[in-house]
């Protein structure tokens, strides 16, 4: 690829992969959350099935919503730079819209959406997991332990979904208007058939082809974001006085975890209110 394209062929839709990584991650946290929220029960449990069940469909939502900027992806990275079809993000999106038409931005989204069940199961069979691997509670890894947990589960997700990457990118970079109608090695008619005809060319392994170089990518990635974003929670946790200090969670005495953060610091103002009447009298 870098005799033939150059170097900066290896960042060939970095740019829109940037643009869709921020309202997908946002999106899937808010889906995640509000439907986590939404099964739980009158004790705010969740069931391991439902929990797999909200994040299935939080990823679900996200992908749907952003799918065609993850087609426009991987039409400038199938196209050649050299001769490219597609001079940007925008060109990209105008010429498949108006040569394919709208289905054409959402072709592949069925095993895309697919895929977000084995990867959601398989996040979180990792992370119900983790105190049994680590052998101490969840409350008290450190970052390098939330780092290992992001990569684990990202490695183990990706593993189980990959298949239906595979597809996903072969249906998206398929078309009769690139050449060679987009680089793709087997020739099909939708889904089902892109998985049978990728299994009789190249065999059941065909289907995980590529997935180290996922890994790479999406590992370390994973590791980041679930090591920050458990940090993260702990400054808000702290800054809210339910724990004591951001580098742990240890439980700040006398507070009630269950009150809101709205309900926490009204309580706090309630008592300095009643303390401060009390301290002026005695000073009196």
């Amino acid at each position: 690829l870098c005799r033939t394209e150059g170097v900066r062929a290896l960042w060939k839709g970095n740019l829109t992969a940037c643009l869709r990584l921020c309202p997908y991650s946002a999106l899937q946290l808010a889906a995640s959350r509000r439907l986590v929220t939404l099964f739980m029960d009158e004790l705010g449990h969740i069931s391991h099935w439902r929990a797999i069940m909200a994040g299935s469909l939080a990823g679900m939502v996200a992908t749907t919503v952003t799918y065609p900027s993850d087609v426009i992806k991987t039409r400038l990275i199938v196209q050649n730079r050299l001769e490219p079809s597609y001079q940007g993000i925008l060109h990209a999106f105008y010429k498949i819209y108006h040569q394919e038409g709208l289905r054409a931005l959402y072709r592949g989204v069925s095993p895309a959406l697919l895929g977000a069940v084995p990867f959601s199961a398989g996040s979180f069979f990792v992370y119900t997991s983790l105190d049994t691997i680590w052998q101490e509670p969840i409350v008290r890894f450190t970052p390098l332990q939330n780092f290992v947990n992001g990569c684990v589960a990202a490695a183990v997700a990706q593993t189980l979904s990959f298949p239906f990457e595979t597809v996903k990118r072969k249906m998206q970079a398929q078309s009769p208007w690139l050449p060679h109608y987009g680089g793709v090695d087997v020739h099909f008619t939708g889904m089902a058939d892109c998985f049978r005809q990728t299994v009789k060319n190249k065999g059941v392994l065909g289907l995980w082809s590529g997935l180290t170089p996922s890994l790479l990518k999406i590992v370390p990635y994973f590791g980041v974001m679930f090591s920050t974003f458990e940090f993260c929670k702990r400054v808000c946790l702290y800054r809210n006085g339910y724990i004591e200090s951001p580098l742990n969670y240890k439980l700040t005495p006398g507070v009630d975890q269950s009150l809101h953060p709205q309900e926490l610091r009204e309580l706090k103002l309630l008592r300095r209110e009643n303390f401060e009447p009390r301290k002026s009298a005695l000073e009196n």
